[in-house]
């Protein structure tokens, strides 16, 4: 089978997406989905998605891990899929999608995607870390000398180890200024450091603010694929109106011949 796909990289975070409107992707071949997420024998990529016709919104947003299984919803994935659909010619300036956890609006100009992420009311304060749902669960933890802090390693005996088979995302952050962060980032499903992670960012953002580690509602992170920016509201307990704002870029297409 011959299969037409684009690749798209949100801070170094990158996907193949694939337009699935005419239902022609076999869904349930999760091998399928992680040899074409290889990067030594498919394309290459953190995560899959594709994009599908949606009753209720522009389109919908169906996303994978890299090891073929289906997931929770990715936040950098989500921006990628609103800057392919404003390439189809689906969405202008702005859209509302469906994705796994909710309805999205993002607006979109110069490549530059704005999403509204999920409300977030509980964060759960643990001895040496926070825990929190951004869509995906993530782990938040605080380190000293980020930049040599061995993630691959700390990250895998954090995601089995406390979390399980079910596992959750590890974020280990190093604070640079008042509303600045360094993150980097261990994710389910890839199993190892991404350059980026947009429902982790905006976790660490969440996080530092509960915290008491900034007091400003918009928190900019740097990762090793570039930088993001989030803005939030809270409203008592709640965290609301939260916002990933950062590039999507179209990489190249292309067309694979896949073998199962």
């Amino acid at each position: 089978m011959d299969l037409q796909f684009f690749k798209y990289q949100g801070t170094g975070n990158d996907f193949v997406i694939i337009d699935n409107r005419q239902d022609i992707f076999p869904k349930n071949n999760t091998k399928l989905v992680a040899e074409l997420c290889d990067r030594r024998f498919g394309v290459g990529a953190d995560g899959l998605i594709l994009l599908e016709n949606d009753n209720m919104s522009d389109f919908k947003m169906v996303y994978y891990n890299a090891d073929g299984a289906e997931s929770t919803m990715c936040g950098n994935g989500g921006r990628c899929l609103v800057a392919f659909a404003h390439f189809l010619g689906i969405v202008d300036k702005e859209t509302t999608f469906n994705a796994v956890d909710s309805l999205h609006y993002a607006t979109i100009k110069d490549n530059i995607v704005n999403l509204k992420m999920i409300d977030v009311d509980k964060i759960h304060e643990k001895q040496n870390h926070r825990f929190l749902d951004t869509g995906s669960p993530h782990h938040v933890q605080i380190v000293e000398g980020l930049d040599k802090f061995d993630v691959q390693k700390e990250g895998k005996k954090l995601r089995y180890g406390i979390y399980g088979e079910s596992g959750s995302n590890i974020n280990f952050v190093e604070q640079q200024g008042d509303n600045t962060f360094n993150v980097r980032t261990y994710e389910r499903g890839v199993e190892g450091e991404t350059l980026s992670c947009g429902t982790g960012v905006t976790a660490v953002a969440l996080a530092m603010h509960e915290s008491g580690k900034t007091k400003g509602d918009e928190v900019h992170i740097h990762t090793i694929g570039g930088d993001l920016t989030i803005s939030f509201e809270k409203k008592e307990e709640k965290y609301t109106n939260i916002f990933l704002k950062g590039p999507a870029i179209q990489v190249y297409k292309g067309t694979i011949t896949c073998s199962i």
